[in-house]
């Protein structure tokens, strides 16, 4: 194809659905675009707009070039995100994302990382997608489980964190403590509504509990917690969470086979930047705080 900003001018027309509409976006006198439209049309051979009086609505072919305008526009926004984090400096942007259940640990760090470096923009991103790293979404990704193996990407080793079985004071009082594995069946558990779960401790309580046992079940992760706290079963949390919290007690101690191995994350292309590895510094200083703790 010779001209990528025709290309760039069919999709905005797609998206907007006007010649002005897309004149104004792309800050181009309105005979520019249907200049553009008429001879991307003339060179692929095909009709990529049906013109009415409401404005342009895309044919079939213009729906399948929107599709791959859209993507490129979108790889090309993700590479500017990935540029705009190889400066000297520490200002912009900063993307980290983890799981949910981690923002406990991170948002106090993110946010004295802020306060030292007044021009950070923070981006804290969590959710179960994997953001992909490799496309600029994230600088920064604490990731838990196995070792992450996606090609072109720094790993390394960051926290254990021990998980134990914990019950507030009220559900002790009222049921007291598991006296063994034999003793579970009685007991009543939080736990999470995907019996898929692939957390060592979720698959150890579906092994080893009645699935009716199981009988507050959520798919968020804070909400599991709060659920530990207001008495309606015993769960799993970590360490440091439940000393965090509070009025919790030990229901069985943490296992070697419950660890939940935290890994730090990066783009080779980002690593050495001055503001992702002032940042790694920055969280690791805090995690021997955690540790130590």
């Amino acid at each position: 194809m010779d001209s990528w900003d025709e290309i760039r001018t069919a999709y905005n027309v797609a998206r907007v659905g006007t010649v002005s509409g897309a004149a104004e976006v792309l800050g181009v006198h309105h005979a520019t675009v249907i200049r553009h439209i008429d001879a991307l049309e003339a060179r692929l051979g095909v009709k990529l707009f049906q013109r009415h009086p409401r404005g342009y609505t895309p044919t079939e072919a213009g729906e399948d070039l929107l599709r791959v305008a859209q993507a490129t526009d979108d790889q090309f926004a993700q590479l500017a995100g990935r540029i705009r984090g190889r400066g000297n400096d520490v200002s912009g942007d900063l993307v980290v994302t983890s799981i949910g259940g981690l923002s406990h640990l991170l948002v106090p760090v993110l946010a004295a990382f802020q306060d030292a470096y007044p021009e950070i923009v923070v981006r804290y991103l969590t959710g179960d997608r994997l953001f992909r790293l490799e496309y600029g979404e994230a600088h920064v990704a604490v990731r838990a489980g196995p070792p992450p193996d996606q090609p072109d990407n720094v790993v390394q080793p960051f926290l254990t964190q021990q998980i134990g079985l914990y019950a507030s004071e009220t559900y002790v009082t009222r049921h007291g403590r598991p006296e063994g594995e034999a003793d579970l069946a009685r007991h009543r558990f939080v736990g999470p509504d995907d019996a898929n779960s692939r957390a060592p401790f979720y698959r150890w309580l579906h092994a080893n509990v009645p699935s009716r046992c199981i009988a507050f079940r959520s798919s968020d992760e804070h909400a599991r917690r709060r659920a530990v706290r207001a008495g309606a079963g015993m769960g799993f949390l970590s360490r440091l969470y439940a000393a965090e919290m509070g009025g919790l007690l030990e229901a069985m101690a943490p296992r070697k086979e419950w660890d939940s191995p935290l890994w730090l994350v990066t783009h080779m292309d980002l690593h050495r930047t001055t503001k992702v590895q002032s940042f790694l510094d920055f969280l690791k200083r805090h995690a021997k705080d955690w540790e130590a703790a």
